[in-house]
């Protein structure tokens, strides 16, 4: 079984966040989330818990699993 790769999660999730030009403290007010959370999820310092999980990926419209590196479709 392979483990959370942090870094395909922040790569993903700047990739995101750049392509609807939103900063980290703008989508982190957007979903009550802190801006420190944003920054460490995209350095890969920290790993998401499910619930950032499910507001990032509502968000964006994509799924989780696009988010986790689980699958390349959205």
């Amino acid at each position: 079984m392979e483990h959370f790769d942090k870094k395909t999660f922040g790569e993903r999730l700047k990739a995101l966040r750049t392509e609807k030009n939103i900063g980290q403290n703008s989508l982190a007010k957007e979903l009550g989330l802190s801006n420190a959370s944003i920054s460490y999820w995209e350095t890969g310092k920290q790993e998401p818990c499910a619930e950032a999980i499910f507001k990032l990926a509502q968000y964006f419209d994509v799924t989780a699993d696009y988010l986790l590196g689980l699958s390349d479709d959205y």
